[in-house]
């Protein structure tokens, strides 16, 4: 199914402007997560995108409450829907929009060749803010009105070789994340997202749920937008150069 921005964009809005019947959890409806600026810089020198988000609180200083269980696990997420192609950061094409998600959740670690928080055991940190690649598509069930697309076996799927092992676009390609007051930032060497450095983009604050038990719903789907850097999700941002 093709994922048009005019979709997205209703559905954001509708997700922004309605109950729905998940409420929202205030603890993370906060400053925090209000964005108040995104751009992406090219540095044609060093050959790398700097990704930054600014938030009118502190970036990365909420974080998820711990849910005791993957199932059910709370995720959230600054995330950067981009105009990219799935097989410019290594997965199979489809139709649907490639995401840069910075992301923290207590319960699971899903980054298992990394150790972001240098102790040895590469089992522990996923509450440490980290990256993904995901690839986002419509859906419904979810009152955010978005999930990461899943596969099957038998779709005999391409991804990364960084990827986390679940039937999901995902991968975890351990680009660093810095946090500095209002400032959450992503540094993305060329080669690895195609030597693509033009493009189009958004960002979105949201908070995600995991689901390892219910077969009608997706693994993990949007079900709170707590912002929109541009208001309607239409990714009017182009990347600068330096």
């Amino acid at each position: 199914m093709k994922l048009s921005v005019l979709a997205l964009t209703g559905l954001m809005s509708l997700s922004l402007s309605t109950k729905s019947c998940v409420q929202k959890v205030k603890a993370y409806d906060n400053d925090d997560f209000k964005i108040t600026k995104a751009e992406v810089i090219h540095h044609s020198d060093l050959s790398v995108s700097v990704w930054r988000i600014d938030v009118k609180g502190t970036a990365g200083k909420t974080t998820p409450i711990p849910n005791g269980s993957m199932d059910g696990a709370p995720v959230l997420g600054y995330v950067f829907p981009t105009s990219l192609k799935p097989t410019d950061v290594g997965f199979s094409m489809t139709e649907a929009m490639v995401a840069m998600a910075l992301t923290s959740h207590p319960d699971f670690d899903d980054t298992p060749i990394w150790d972001e928080n240098n102790d040895t055991d590469f089992a522990n940190d996923g509450i440490i803010w980290h990256t993904h690649w995901v690839v986002l598509h419509e859906d419904k069930r979810v009152p955010g009105g978005l999930a990461v697309k899943q596969f099957t076996k038998a779709d005999n799927v391409t991804l990364p070789p960084t990827n986390p092992g679940m039937p999901m676009y995902m991968d975890s390609p351990g680009f660093p994340v810095t946090t500095k007051g209002n400032t959450i930032i992503v540094v993305i060497p060329d080669y690895r997202m195609n030597n693509q450095t033009v493009f189009t983009y958004d960002a979105v604050a949201t908070h995600m749920i995991v689901n390892a038990s219910k077969k009608d719903m997706p693994m993990l789907g949007v079900y709170n937008v707590l912002s929109i850097a541009s208001g309607d999700l239409s990714l009017p941002y182009t990347v600068k150069n330096k």
